[in-house]
Parts: structure tokens; C-alpha cells; sequence
């Protein structure tokens, strides 16, 4: 079937409540290129509203005559050269599946993907017309893709996605796993959980079998935001903030996604993946500490300089997309717990909460089996993003 990218529905956006948003996100139009998206807006009780998203999506012709079956273990795995996307991408290929990934054309290509044994096609999500032909004998698309920091948030986050989600109606993919944040159907006021949860929205409405998978935060990341720079003597940035944050290991994460792929009563639902416990920030520098067994250099960040620097940046257009990242300060100074009990999603997916890795366990394994090891060699660790 040739897809014809310009043959999709025109962009619309319309809501009920001009005055809150007036077909915009933030002062800047949320109009996806090929979506045709409505939105009414309802009352949350606070100075902004919520968007309703509608998929019109359907109106692709999907009558896609009978050619040859595409097998169920063929997946694209797009953002696969992320933290969470490489994971997955190992996971895949340790249980038999056949994995291709989409990224970025780059003068560095992702060489380590195929020497694990996946394929490797080019494409971009900010261009729609790189995407149909990655899809081409595809299942399952699993997307673990965000722009990158010096990108606006809504150019793949939003547009590119809305693409992505249009593309895979057309070209009859089985299944689309999306990959969320939780707790973004409550907070309107961040750009990227407000267009998490308008992607999600979208992908419902879209006629699509799905996934969605919503996260609360990665060990991975606390690994060059902590453990390097207090064994290596340097600053961490830290805030008084007393939000809570149920880290889990991207493996486990993974694990539990082709679990979730293979249930059948897990189809059209969204689940949320937390860890064990939840912990501020302060917890997780004391925890480090202890590991490493010195004290930390710690510069705290009160979260109203954060608040400031936001309402400073939004003042110009050169600076929104700072602004737009740094909404998570709201988050910070909501008093937010990022955790769900998940007794019942481990008895959904069939798994013993012992098997999911904990943050004292993680972390130990790391300073003891990588960078302890460094440290005796008194070599300096120029790399912050080791994966174990």
C-alpha cells in the first residue's frame, strides 16, 4: 500500500474555553502537522483547563488488501539508542524477538545496536516522511523516543509522536506500546506531562491495540546526577524539595513490557511501573554517601530559584524551551509522590516483587563492581552514563 503523507486529515485544534487556551499550548500552537485533532476543554478547578484529545486518525483508509503475515516477534524499537530504549532492545533480542530499531541519522552511527544483533534503519520523527518505510513488516512498535534538551518539547514529543501514531493506522500495525509519565493527567501546567497525556489520549482514540506504560524514574539516571561526582569529589546539584520518586531499574522495566506484550488482558490498558520505594532526593545523596563511603559536596538548589529562573525565561521567545523544562519545578513543590502500590500489576504480568531490583541493591552493585574498581587504579571516570 503506497501511504501518502499529504493525504491525511489537515490539522485542527478547537476548544470550548478560548480564553484558557485559545488552540494553544502554553501561548504556542499545539497543532500537530497531519493530526486532525479536536479538543474541548473542561474545568479543573485551576487557572488552566485540561485538553481533550480526539483521534481522527480512522479516517485513513486502513482497507489494506491481504498480502503477506507479518510475524508477531518483528518489532521497531524507536529511540533505542536512549536509556530505556537499549534495554529494551537487549531484552527483545534475549527472548527471540526480531528487532529492528529507528534513529537518527548520524556522522556516529549506532554500531552497537547491530553488533548485538538488531537492524538499524534512519528515520526522524520532526520529518513524517522518513517514517512509512521503517514500518514495512512490522508487528509491535515499542516507543521509547524524547527530544533531545535542546530541542522545543513538542516538535517530536508532540509532532513527531502524533506522526508516528498516524503512520502505524496506515500502515496496520499490530500493537504500539507508549511510554508515559506518571501522574500526567495531573499536572497541565508541565508542557511534556501535558503532551504525555494528550499522546495518550491520541493513541486511544486511534483505533490501535496499545500499551501504555507510565514511569516514575530510572536508577540509571542517579548514576551521573550522584554516584560519579561524589566518588570523583565534585558538586551535586541538589533541592529542598520533598517530592518522592519510586526508581526502577530499565531492565526490570523492560522485563515487565514484554510481559504486559504477551498478556492479553493487559491489551488497551495503562499501567503504571514504579519501584519498591520512593525517595527524595536527599535520601538517594545519603545513600550514595554510604556506599561510597565519604560525604558528598552538595549544593542545594531551593526550588523557588528554580521557580524564578521559569518565570524569568518565559519573558522571551528565545528562551520557551527553558522555561518549558524547568515547569517541573511545580512538580517539585507540589509535595508529589512519583510511586503506585503494584501488588496488582505483579499479579497481572505474573511476578514476584523480589525479583524487581531495589535502589540499595542497584546502587551497591555499581559502586562495588565498577566504580570502586576505578577508584583503587586512581583513574578518573569520565564516563557519567554506565549501564550495568
Amino acid at each position: 500500500m503506497a501511504l501518502k503523507l499529504g493525504s491525511l486529515p489537515p490539522p485542527h485544534l478547537s476548544s470550548s474555553s478560548t480564553k484558557a487556551r485559545n488552540a494553544s499550548f502554553f501561548g504556542r500552537s499545539l497543532v500537530p502537522p497531519l493530526a486532525d485533532v479536536s479538543c474541548s476543554s473542561a474545568s479543573l478547578g485551576k487557572s488552566y483547563a485540561r485538553l481533550s484529545v480526539t483521534c481522527t486518525a480512522q479516517t485513513v483508509s486502513t482497507s489494506i488488501s491481504q498480502g503477506t503475515p507479518v510475524r508477531p516477534t518483528s518489532i521497531l524499537v524507536v529511540g533505542a539508542t536512549g536509556t530505556l530504549g537499549r534495554q529494551v532492545v537487549r531484552r527483545a533480542l534475549d527472548e527471540g524477538y526480531d528487532v529492528r530499531c529507528l534513529v537518527r541519522p548520524r556522522p556516529a552511527p549506532a554500531d552497537f545496536l547491530r553488533d548485538w544483533g538488531a537492524s538499524v534503519v534512519n528515520a526522524d520523527l520532526s520529518k513524517p516522511e522518513t517514517i512509512p518505510a521503517t514500518l514495512v513488516g512490522v508487528h509491535t512498535i515499542i516507543d521509547c523516543a524524547t527530544g533531545r534538551p535542546e530541542e522545543p518539547i513538542r516538535k517530536v514529543d508532540w509532532e513527531g509522536k502524533v506522526a508516528l501514531i498516524q503512520c502505524a493506522k496506515a500502515m496496520g500495525i499490530q500493537k504500539f506500546v507508549f511510554y508515559s509519565i506518571h501522574n500526567c493527567d495531573n499536572h497541565p501546567e508541565v508542557p511534556l506531562m501535558e503532551i504525555k497525556y494528550c499522546t495518550e489520549k491520541f493513541l486511544q482514540d486511534s483505533g490501535l491495540n496499545y500499551h501504555i506504560i507510565r514511569l516514575c524514574g530510572f536508577m540509571q539516571g542517579l548514576i551521573g546526577q550522584y554516584a560519579v561526582p561524589i566518588l570523583e569529589e565534585k558538586s551535586v546539584w541538589g533541592t529542598d524539595a520533598p517530592t518522592r520518586i519510586a526508581y526502577m531499574d530499565t531492565q526490570d522495566i523492560a522485563r515487565l513490557t514484554f510481559l504486559a506484550m504477551r498478556n492479553e488482558k493487559a491489551n488497551k490498558k495503562i499501567m503504571t511501573f514504579a519501584g519498591p520505594r520512593a525517595w527524595t532526593t536527599q535520601e538517594v545523596i545519603t545513600l550514595c554517601e554510604r556506599l561510597a563511603g565519604q560525604d558528598a559536596n552538595v549544593t542545594t538548589v531551593p526550588v523557588s530559584v528554580l521557580r524564578f529562573t521559569r518565570q524569568l525565561t518565559r519573558l522571551f521567545q528565545w528562551t520557551n524551551d527553558v522555561a518549558d523544562r524547568l515547569a517541573f519545578t511545580e512538580v517539585l513543590s507540589s509535595d508529589t509522590v512519583f510511586s503506585v502500590p503494584m501488588a496488582e500489576t505483579y499479579g497481572l504480568l505474573g511476578v514476584d516483587q523480589k525479583d524487581i531490583v531495589t535502589l540499595e541493591k542497584y546502587l551497591q552493585d555499581y559502586f562495588t563492581n565498577i566504580l570502586k574498581k576505578l577508584k583503587d587504579l586512581k583513574a578518573q571516570s569520565k564516563q557519567t552514563d554506565i549501564f550495568i
